[in-house]
């Protein structure tokens, strides 16, 4: 369940709120046609941001270049890479009223996830004392209280979701 909610704070630092950050591309996953096999893109290179507007990228082997470009664009994040130079600069857009109402969506759908994943924890964990308690290992007032704790903390886990979520979209439908 703390996987879930870590994932989850991770997945919604790639959401830009109109301010460039490194988090939002240095985890994106790029397919390296000089190496064959994908790799993050803080892995094969240096990620700046210079000023509050763009993202700078600086590869440390020039031949990935245009697979950080390519790789930027395909993540649907809508931000447009160039090459320039020895770099891929990515420059982050002004976010308009019904952008920011998309990424609030995009957000919840990543919450949701969460979410999915932190009821499965909770099912998980639930099986074997079922299990157990047929077999006749747990007593039935043993397998209740279990189950009352587990339920509490799903509970606790989906309420982390929701207040990251709450916060996510304030921070996206605040224009600054």
């Amino acid at each position: 369940m703390d996987n879930a909610v870590t994932h989850c704070e991770q997945e919604l630092s790639t959401l830009h709120t109109g301010k460039a950050s490194p988090s939002m591309v240095e985890d994106l996953q790029v397919t390296v046609a000089a190496y064959g096999s994908t790799m993050r893109i803080r892995d094969m290179a240096a990620v700046t941001t210079p000023d509050a507007r763009s993202i700078v990228i600086t590869p440390w082997d020039r031949s990935v270049l245009k697979d950080i470009e390519k790789g930027i664009t395909a993540a649907n994040l809508g931000l447009n890479p160039s090459i320039q130079g020895a770099l891929v600069r990515v420059p982050v857009p002004e976010l308009s009223g019904e952008r920011r109402k998309e990424l609030a969506k995009v957000a919840n759908g990543m919450c949701e996830q969460a979410r999915v994943s932190i009821r499965h924890a909770r099912h998980t964990a639930l099986e074997p004392l079922k299990k157990g308690q047929k077999d006749g290992a747990i007593s039935e007032d043993d397998l209740k209280l279990y189950e009352k704790d587990i339920q509490k903390l799903t509970d606790d886990h989906v309420e982390m979701i929701n207040t990251l979520y709450k916060t996510k979209e304030e921070d996206l439908l605040t224009v600054k």
